[in-house]
């Protein structure tokens, strides 16, 4: 087995699939990254079991054939090379490694040990653009729940449903909800949880330009971005009714720029308690005045203009949970939705975001 290629380009492969390879896998082989050339093509393998990356690198092959070699130390060994061409001959399970004046030794093991890839029958196929699914990534992900005993609060559900894509994260405290129309038949339908570290990986390997194909079966689902493949097992369980948390009237809607919120809320924060870290939103005509205080500390204030002549009304949030969504929203515009002091608010970005947050007591 002999290939070369420039070290840039196997460093960036090697990027792409090492985020899966544990530290502590159940098998040695899950810790080595499967190579195999032929046919001017190198594909790069790691699987954890539970998730799967393979990239495509194109190659110069001058023999064909497979090997396993440790994902991490070849990772290091590439990336502190200097630029050039890397050249590597295997013989038995030894890859020698040269780039310039560098030559490295590397012991692997023999590829018929690594598993092989997940198969895929009668599964129901969705074509989206990356950009979309990214952008659905990056306004739900951060709601993700990390308690590892409500296991289906663990990941991203997602709906292929009534002619939309719909992606649901909750925590239990708060809820994000990013909708987007995508065509597909109506025959294909299907909702999946999507794990958390899956949601990582995918968001990590997506661009903004180009589509990505999707595979989904009862119990896993494929991402095929053309020169990136990654499978992941899909979360087993019944996700909650979301919809039934998501208040169906409101009584004032404010309208305000995201980013102006976000800094406002920043500043304000810096002196609310560390232990519950709230922020109090003070509505009345024409103004929103924003308070912390801490005992001890201190207390900060800050007032906003605000397009709004409704009825005077306080509410207190986690100044955390309102950050997280105006980070994911950047510029432009918001609404507030609130019915009373003690309900549940709801933030608003035109059709496609809703994000529901509870209030704190203070």
């Amino acid at each position: 087995m002999k290939f070369s290629l420039a070290k840039q380009v196997l460093l960036d492969g090697l990027n792409k699939v090492s985020g899966v390879v544990s530290t502590r896998p159940s098998m040695p082989i899950l810790t080595n990254v499967l190579i195999e050339v032929a046919d001017g093509e190198m594909r790069l393998t790691t699987t954890n079991t539970e998730l799967t990356i393979l990239a495509k690198l194109p190659c110069m092959v001058s023999e064909p054939g497979a090997i396993t070699l440790p994902a991490r130390k070849l990772q290091g060994i590439i990336r502190e090379m200097r630029d050039g061409e890397v050249s590597v001959s295997v013989k038995g399970t030894v890859a020698s490694i040269v780039c310039n004046r560098a030559k490295f030794k590397l012991n692997g093991l023999s590829s018929d040990e690594f598993p092989g890839m997940p198969v895929f029958k009668e599964a129901r196929e969705f074509k989206l653009p990356q950009a979309m699914l990214a952008k659905g990534i990056k306004y739900t992900s951060f709601a993700i729940s990390n308690d590892g005993t409500r296991y289906v609060l663990n990941g991203i559900y997602t709906c292929f449903q009534d002619g939309k894509l719909t992606m649901v994260a909750t925590d239990g405290r708060r809820l994000a909800l990013f909708e987007n129309e995508l065509e597909f038949p109506e025959s294909q339908q299907i909702c999946i949880d999507i794990p958390s570290r899956a949601v990582a990986e995918v968001a990590r390997l997506l661009s903004e330009a180009g589509d990505v194909q999707l595979r989904i079966t009862s119990n896993q689902a494929s991402f095929d971005l053309g020169d990136t493949l990654l499978i992941t097992k899909l979360i087993d369980g019944n996700y909650p009714n979301y919809r039934q948390v998501i208040p169906g009237h409101y009584n004032e809607r404010i309208t305000l720029p995201a980013q102006d919120l976000n800094e406002t809320v920043r500043r304000v924060s810096l002196l609310s308690a560390e232990k519950s870290n709230t922020v109090r939103l003070q509505f009345s005509e024409g103004m929103m005045k924003l308070q912390s205080s801490a005992a001890d500390v201190g207390e900060a204030m800050e007032e906003m203009p605000i397009d709004y002549a409704g009825r005077e009304l306080g509410i207190t949030f986690n100044a955390d949970f309102i950050l997280a969504p105006l980070k994911a929203i950047g510029d432009g515009e918001i609404s507030i939705d609130l019915i009373d002091s003690s309900s549940p608010g709801v933030m608003r970005v035109a059709d496609e975001f809703l994000y529901v947050l509870m209030p704190m007591h203070s």
